[in-house]
């Protein structure tokens, strides 16, 4: 399924993964926290072949080691069936306030990584939960396009500037 454009004031939570049963739920792969979280927020904008769709979460659980969610749109498992590999997001408008401190993994996505000695190592593309800690993968900006990966832990990154697109690092330009 071709993913639409994403509209800037929304960011993509999860993606739907399958159908669970005969009326209509579907299989979700969550990327909040806890996963679970993706239910909190009770329309969803779903990423159709039509463009986006809101759908509303009737909803949702976990099944076995995944998670299922029923649409109130979404009757059946044939038209549940249309909706696999479609993305999952939401309005910025509906995400609680962060914590001093904290951001959003989609704010750090884009953002320019430059270590202490003032080189710039790249760009954020995305990022890794390792289960010891969470990784920036930073696209290299050269010829190379190989990419670093970056800890994020506070011995790590010293300063995170979403205004300015810019996260600070002591972080080795060969590594």
């Amino acid at each position: 399924m071709s993913e639409p454009a994403l509209p800037a004031d929304w960011l993509i939570f999860g993606k739907i993964v399958g159908v669970y049963g005969v009326q209509g739920w579907i299989k979700i792969e969550s990327w909040t926290r806890p996963r679970e979280a993706i239910f909190n927020y009770g329309v969803w904008q779903i990423g159709t072949e039509q463009g986006w769709q809101a759908f509303t979460v009737v909803t949702g659980r976990k099944q076995g080691p995944g998670l299922v969610a029923q649409l109130q749109q979404i009757p059946d498992r044939d038209q549940a069936r249309t909706l696999i590999g479609a993305a999952i997001a939401v309005a910025r408008d509906q995400l609680p306030p962060v914590a001093r401190g904290e951001v959003y993994w989609a704010d750090l996505e884009g953002c320019t990584v430059i270590n202490r000695a003032g080189v710039e190592l790249g760009t954020v593309s995305h990022l890794l939960e390792t289960g010891a800690n969470d990784v920036l993968v930073v696209s290299r900006p050269d010829e190379t396009g190989g990419e670093h990966l970056v800890p994020y832990i506070e011995s790590v990154i010293d300063r995170v500037d979403l205004e300015s697109k810019t996260i600070q690092v002591d972080w080795d330009e060969k590594f």
